[in-house]
């Protein structure tokens, strides 16, 4: 459940798989082929959802889901039956907490009493994993271990819609996770100095604050690109499809950008007060922490203006990620504008195709 750094990934010969993000407002498809020198693109599809088939994470409408997903791997022509796909939102808890020194194995026949006191949910009804994540380095007996529990109802509703496509579910990770993958994957990851990860999907913040090639603090926040489109539905007086179309900067009759531009700046602030404040937690818990640059994903990281923000709000550094950065794209196969579009959308999914079966 766990995600891991690409460097301890097993290596060349494995089942193949592709990557499923079920979002709220879409689902994202990308396989990747692995070479020698690195990966290059395979697979790269999205379908939009009606507006009601996911929300706030739960899985509402089935069978739209399941069609939706039978019918982009038909559009993909995808061969393998093996998915990596994730969850997020309020229904996922992550921490990280310090334990005494133990052996992966006795941790995991301690780690449901462990957890019982940092878990907000009947231990019984939630999914546990862990991974060690700091050894002892002061020479106190501890350990660092990050600590995911998500409730079952939500592991089992998700890996239901994959089967009930005729596909079978070998990997399912976190968000915020994911994003660690994807970044590794592309970026040169800096030793000293943190960086942080915000994809803001359709309903859901995720934020992964990194320390070289570990997770040193995670946020889920319940808001995303619906809140833009909610607040220009309420405020213009818009259908869902014309509000979504004029966030995006597409034009609208009788409606003009700039009555959608004041809306637009009320959730970017808060957005960026959102970051801002995860920001200033995690520097005033971390010792001599630092931050070198935020990085932004998600359908709704090119809005206008948030850049520039969420950099005022914080002072760092703020750019749109490129999950396609080091990945090989075949211009054969990938119209380049395709693949710009798209790329917004695609962090979590990146970091999922890039998950086998068998994956810590």
């Amino acid at each position: 459940m766990l995600s891991r750094r690409i460097s301890d990934l097993l290596p060349f010969g494995r089942k193949d798989t592709f990557a499923l993000d079920i979002g709220s407002s879409s689902i994202k498809l990308v396989q990747l082929k692995e070479g020698k020198t690195g990966y290059s693109l395979a697979k790269l599809g999205m379908l939009t959802l009606p507006p009601e088939a996911i929300v706030d994470g739960s899985i509402i409408d089935a069978p739209t889901v399941i069609d939706s997903i039978k019918g982009l791997c038909k559009d993909q022509k995808i061969k393998t039956k093996d998915v990596a796909s994730s969850i997020s939102g309020h229904s996922v808890i992550i921490k990280r907490i310090n334990l005494p020194i133990m052996t992966e194995d006795e941790l995991a026949e301690s780690i449901q009493w462990e957890a019982e006191q940092y878990i907000p949910f009947d231990i019984n009804d939630v999914n546990l994993d862990f991974q060690i994540v700091g050894a002892d380095t002061e020479g106190k007996g501890q350990m660092d271990v990050l600590l995911v529990a998500c409730k079952k109802e939500v592991v089992n509703d998700y890996t239901s819609v994959i089967r009930e496509a005729d596909l079978n579910p070998v990997v399912l990770d976190i968000d915020s996770f994911t994003l660690e993958n994807m970044f590794e994957l592309n970026y040169p990851v800096p030793q000293e100095e943190s960086v942080v990860l915000v994809n803001i999907g359709a309903s859901v913040m995720n934020i992964n604050i990194l320390k070289g090639s570990l997770t040193s603090f995670t946020r889920d926040i319940s808001t995303g690109g619906n809140r833009f489109t909610e607040e220009i539905q309420k405020e213009l007086n818009l259908n869902f499809q014309d509000a979504e179309s004029i966030k995006i900067g597409n034009e609208v009759e009788g409606k003009s950008q700039e009555e959608v531009e004041p809306v637009i700046g009320k959730i970017v602030k808060m957005v960026a007060s959102e970051v801002k404040r995860t920001v200033e937690f995690f520097l005033s818990t971390a010792t001599e922490a630092s931050i070198s640059k935020i990085y932004l994903s998600g359908g709704s990281s090119n809005i206008k203006g948030l850049i520039d923000v969420i950099q005022n709000a914080t002072g760092i550094s703020t750019e749109v990620v490129n999950p396609f950065n080091n990945i090989e794209c075949d211009p054969k196969h990938f119209d380049v504008s395709y693949i710009s579009s798209l790329a917004p959308f695609m962090a979590v999914g990146m970091g999922l195709a890039v998950r086998k079966a068998g994956d810590k």
